[in-house]
C-alpha cells in the first residue's frame, strides 16, 4: 500500500518537474542577437541603416508580414501552419522515410514554428536537437500567436551572405519595402532561406528561378494567384546584383543610434528633400574643395511642425577631412549671425525704430578698433541697412548702447547653450563672432522667431490682449517623430520597440545642451521679429541671384550670412514662413581659407536649397503689435517739428517712446543764403530760415562722401557767431590710439591712414609729423603715413591758421 502511494507521489513529482521544465524551457528572450539601427523618413522610406554589432544586416523584428510573402512562405514551408500545434507528424514521417530511402537528408519535416526554434538555438543538427526543437515549438505555440510566430520567422530567416530577415532582404535584393514586393519577388524571398548559401542571387540564378517558379505554380494551383498573375510573375527576372543600403543621413543615423540604440526609428525627414540636399552638398563640396574647404553642413527645419525636414551633417569628403564628424552640432565662431537678434532686441525695447540712423564712424573702444568688412564708413546709416549689409561698426556701437549683459541674457533665452562663458568674457566681440554656437542651435533660434511671428498672426484666438504677449506653440520635436512612450520611466531608459516613433529633445552627442523649442515665452515681440525679417530681406543675394525680384517677386526669404575671424567659418541662415534653412561651410579642423566667406561659400548653398521649394506667401504683418506713426523720411526717427519729408510707418508699439528726430534743425542764413547768421549781429527781417539735416562732424564727414545730395552747413558770416565751432578735427585715428604697422604679402609696410574733417573743403591743410612738414591736402583731407615706433604728434594747420592735433603710438 505504502509502496503504491510512494509510486503515485513519485509520478506526480516527476510530472510536476516535467511541467515546470516544460513551462520554463523556452527562454524569455528567444533571440539573443543584435539588430541594425534603422532610420526611416517621415513617410516610412529607408534613409540609412547601421550594421548590427555581429556584422549582420539584421533589421529590428517586423510587426506585420505582407500578404503576398505570407502566402508564399506558407505554401512553400508549412501549408498546415494554422492547424498544427507546432509540429506536423505526417510531414515528419514523410521526411524521415524519404531521407532513409535516399540515404541522406533530402527533405526536412520542420514546421515554421520549429524553424523559428532552430534559428534561435543555432545548434548542430541531430535527432536529439530535433526532439528539443519539437518540444520547444509546442511551448512557443502556447506563448505566442500564429501571427507573432510568423513575424519571428520573417525577422530571423537567413537570406544569403550576412543578410538576415525579410525586411533587409527586400531592401538588399529589390530596393523596396516588403509590402511593395510583387508575387514573383515575394516567392523568391520565400524559397531563399531554404538554402541561402547555395542559391545566392547572381550565382546559380537558374536554380533560384526554378524553385521560385515551382512555388508560383503551386500558388496558381491553389487559386491564390490568378492565371494572369502567374504568367506575369514568370516573366520577372531574378535580381543579378544587390542594392546598397541607402546612406542619405549617416550623421543623423549616428545621432539616433547614440540616443536610442538598435531600433527602427522614424525621423521627421522628408525623403525627397533629403535626397536633394545630399546632391546639393556633393555639388558644392567639389566647388569648395578647390579652395581647400572640405566640410559643410545643411539643416532644413519645418516651421509649422518645429521639426527637421532635412539634415546633412557633413559633406561627402574623405576620412582625412573628418567626414564622420557631425558639423551640425559642432560649436563654431558665430561671425555676424547674431546681429539680427540684437536688432530685434533694440526694437523690442523701444530703443530703436526700424530705419533709425545709427553711427558708422571710426570707433575704438577699450583700445580695440572696430572695422567694417569693406574698411569704409558711411557716417550715418539706417539701422535696417546696417543689419542688411552686416556692418560691424554700427553693430558694436548698438551693443554698447544696449548693454552686453542684457544681450547675453537674450541669447540665453534663445537657448544657445555654447554661449555660456558670461557676458564680461565676450564683451563687445559677442556681436562680431567672439562667441561660438552650432548650426543646430542657431537654426533653432531662428525657428523660434519664425514660429512666434507666424503663430501670433495665425492664432489670434490665443492672443492675450491684457498682457499683450503672443503665445508660442513651438514643438519639442526635432529630428524624430514624437509619440507617447509608455516605457520611458523604466530605469530612465527607452525600451526598444519595433517601428517606434521617437522624439529627441536633448542633444545626443553633447548632453550639456538641451533643446527648448517649445512652450517657451516669446523672446521678442511679433512686431520686432517682423521688422527684423524685413531688414534681412534686403541682404544682397549672391552672384546669380541679384535680379530675383524682377522674375520671382514672391520668392522672398529673410536671410543672414556670417564670416568668422580668420575666414574659418562661413554661415548662411534663411527664414521663410515654411522653412528655416541653415548652412555652414569651412574645415572641421578650423583651418581658415582666404576666400571662405558667408556670401561666397555658404549663401550659394542656401539658395540652391531655397530655390527648390515652391513659392509661398510671406509672413502676415502683425497689426495688433504695431502702431501707425509719422516717421522722418531721412533719419528714420519719429518725425520732429522740423522734418520736412515724412512717411507713415507701422512700427513696434514700444517705438512710440523713442525721441523725435534730433538731426533736422532750423538754421538762419544771410539774405543771399550764403552764410549762417545770428540775431545778435544780423537783421532778423533780412534772414532766411531753412530746415537742414545737421549731423555731428564725424558722421557728417563720412555721410557726405556717400551722399552727393547732402549739404554741409554753411560757414558763419564773419564776426557773426557766438558758437565756438572748430573748423577742423581729426576723424581717424582718435587721440592716444595705438597703431600696429603691418606688412603686405610682399613684405612692404602698410601705412596708417589719417583722416581730417574740415568745414570748408576748399581750404588747404598742411600736415606735420612732430615738427616736420609732410604734405599738403585739399578737398579730401587724408594722409597715409608710416612712422618709427613710439609716440608721435600729428598736426594739421589750414591756410587760415586753424589747427587740429592728435597723439598716436606706433608699434
Amino acid at each position: 500500500m505504502r509502496s503504491s502511494i510512494f509510486k503515485h507521489k513519485f509520478k506526480i513529482l516527476i510530472l510536476l518537474v516535467l511541467g515546470i521544465w516544460y513551462y520554463s524551457c523556452l527562454p524569455e528572450q528567444l533571440f539573443d542577437v543584435t539588430y541594425s539601427t534603422v532610420l526611416e523618413s517621415s513617410d516610412g522610406q529607408l534613409l540609412d541603416a547601421h550594421i548590427a554589432a555581429d556584422e549582420q544586416w539584421r533589421f529590428p523584428e517586423v510587426d506585420s508580414v505582407p500578404y503576398r510573402y505570407k502566402q508564399c512562405v506558407l505554401q512553400y514551408e508549412d501549408a498546415h501552419f494554422y492547424s498544427h500545434p507546432g509540429f506536423n507528424l505526417i510531414s515528419i514521417f514523410k521526411a524521415l522515410k524519404q531521407n532513409i530511402d535516399a540515404g541522406r537528408v533530402v527533405r526536412g519535416g520542420s514546421t515554421i514554428t520549429q524553424q523559428v526554434i532552430r534559428l534561435s538555438r543555432k545548434r548542430d543538427r541531430n535527432y536529439l536537437e530535433k526532439i528539443i526543437e519539437l518540444i520547444w515549438a509546442t511551448r512557443l505555440e502556447l506563448r505566442h500567436s500564429k501571427k507573432e510566430i510568423l513575424e519571428l520567422y520573417a525577422s530571423h530567416a537567413p537570406y544569403g551572405g550576412n543578410v538576415v530577415g525579410l525586411e533587409m532582404a527586400s531592401w538588399r535584393y529589390f530596393g523596396r519595402k516588403p509590402h511593395d514586393l510583387s508575387w514573383a519577388e515575394s516567392a523568391m524571398l520565400a524559397v531563399l532561406p531554404n538554402a541561402p548559401g547555395l542559391i545566392y542571387p547572381g550565382q546559380r540564378s537558374s536554380i533560384l528561378k526554378e524553385k521560385r517558379d515551382q512555388l508560383l505554380l503551386k500558388l496558381n494551383e491553389e487559386k491564390i494567384i490568378s492565371d494572369m498573375e502567374y504568367e506575369l510573375a514568370l516573366l520577372e527576372e531574378i535580381p543579378l546584383k544587390d542594392y546598397r543600403v541607402p546612406q542619405l543621413a549617416p550623421h543623423l543615423l549616428q545621432r539616433a543610434r547614440n540616443a536610442y540604440g538598435t531600433q527602427k526609428i522614424t525621423s521627421t525627414l522628408d525623403y525627397g528633400l533629403q535626397q536633394r540636399l545630399n546632391t546639393i552638398a556633393e555639388n558644392h563640396y567639389h566647388k569648395l574643395a578647390q579652395n581647400g574647404v572640405y566640410n559643410l553642413s545643411i539643416l532644413v527645419l519645418d516651421v509649422e511642425n518645429a521639426s527637421v525636414a532635412g539634415y546633412v551633417g557633413n559633406a561627402p569628403t574623405s576620412a582625412e577631412h573628418s567626414k564622420d564628424v557631425d558639423i551640425t552640432t559642432a560649436p563654431r565662431s558665430t561671425g555676424s549671425v547674431l546681429k539680427p537678434f540684437l536688432y530685434a532686441s533694440l526694437l523690442d525695447e523701444g530703443l530703436l525704430l526700424p530705419d533709425t540712423f545709427v553711427k558708422d564712424i571710426p570707433t575704438t573702444i577699450d583700445g580695440y578698433k572696430t572695422e567694417n568688412y569693406d574698411r569704409t564708413y558711411r557716417g550715418a546709416v539706417p539701422a535696417s541697412i546696417a543689419l542688411a549689409r552686416s556692418l560691424n561698426v554700427p553693430a558694436v556701437r548698438m551693443l554698447q548702447d544696449y548693454g552686453v549683459e542684457k544681450f547675453y541674457g537674450r541669447l540665453q533665452d534663445l537657448h544657445l547653450p555654447d554661449i555660456n562663458r558670461g557676458a564680461s568674457t565676450y564683451g563687445l566681440s559677442l556681436i562680431i563672432g567672439g562667441a561660438e554656437s552650432s548650426l543646430w542651435d542657431l537654426s533653432g533660434a531662428y525657428l523660434h522667431l519664425a514660429r512666434d511671428l507666424k503663430n501670433y498672426t495665425s492664432q489670434s484666438s490665443q492672443y492675450d490682449q491684457e498682457e499683450h504677449q503672443p503665445v508660442s506653440y513651438v514643438s519639442d520635436d526635432s529630428a524624430f517623430t514624437s509619440t507617447p512612450l509608455s516605457d520611458r520611466a523604466k530605469a530612465g531608459v527607452l525600451t526598444p520597440l519595433n517601428d517606434r516613433r521617437l522624439d529627441v529633445s536633448a542633444e545626443t552627442q553633447r548632453p550639456k545642451s538641451t533643446e527648448k523649442w517649445s512652450q517657451e515665452p516669446n523672446v521678442f515681440s511679433a512686431a520686432s521679429i517682423y521688422h527684423t525679417f524685413e531688414a534681412m530681406k534686403k541682404v544682397n543675394r549672391p552672384e546669380g541671384e541679384e535680379i530675383w525680384h524682377f522674375f520671382n517677386p514672391n520668392r522672398q526669404i529673410a536671410w543672414k550670412t556670417g564670416t568668422s575671424f580668420g575666414n574659418r567659418d562661413a554661415w548662411a541662415i534663411g527664414v521663410t514662413p515654411k522653412y528655416v534653412i541653415g548652412v555652414w561651410a569651412g574645415n572641421a579642423d578650423g583651418e581658415g581659407r582666404a576666400d571662405l566667406t558667408g556670401i561666397d561659400s555658404a549663401a550659394p548653398i542656401l539658395f540652391d536649397v531655397f530655390n527648390g521649394f515652391p513659392e509661398s506667401s510671406w509672413f502676415d504683418k502683425p497689426y495688433d503689435d504695431l502702431i501707425e506713426l509719422e516717421v522722418c523720411a531721412a533719419s528714420g526717427h519719429l518725425a520732429g517739428l522740423n522734418c520736412e519729408e515724412t512717411q507713415i510707418q507701422y512700427i513696434p508699439v514700444k517705438g512710440e517712446r523713442t525721441p523725435p528726430c534730433p538731426y533736422h534743425q532750423i538754421i538762419h542764413l544771410s539774405e543771399e543764403g550764403s552764410y549762417r547768421v545770428e540775431a545778435s549781429c544780423y537783421p532778423v527781417e533780412k534772414m532766411q530760415h531753412k530746415t537742414h539735416l545737421v549731423l555731428p562732424p564725424a558722421m557728417s564727414y563720412y555721410y557726405a562722401k556717400s551722399h552727393a545730395s547732402y549739404e554741409r552747413l554753411p560757414d558763419y558770416l564773419e564776426n557773426c557767431s557766438t558758437v565756438d565751432e572748430k573748423m577742423m578735427r581729426f576723424i581717424n585715428p582718435t587721440h592716444n590710439t595705438t597703431i600696429s604697422i603691418t606688412k603686405d604679402k610682399d613684405g612692404n609696410l602698410n601705412p596708417a591712414v589719417f583722416e581730417l574733417a574740415h568745414r570748408n573743403r576748399e581750404k588747404k591743410v598742411f600736415w606735420y609729423l612732430d615738427d616736420a612738414f609732410i604734405q599738403t591736402t585739399s578737398g579730401i583731407h587724408e594722409l597715409a603715413l608710416i612712422a618709427d615706433p613710439g609716440r608721435h604728434l600729428i598736426s594739421a594747420i589750414d591756410e587760415d591758421g586753424n589747427s587740429a592735433k592728435v597723439y598716436v603710438n606706433f608699434e
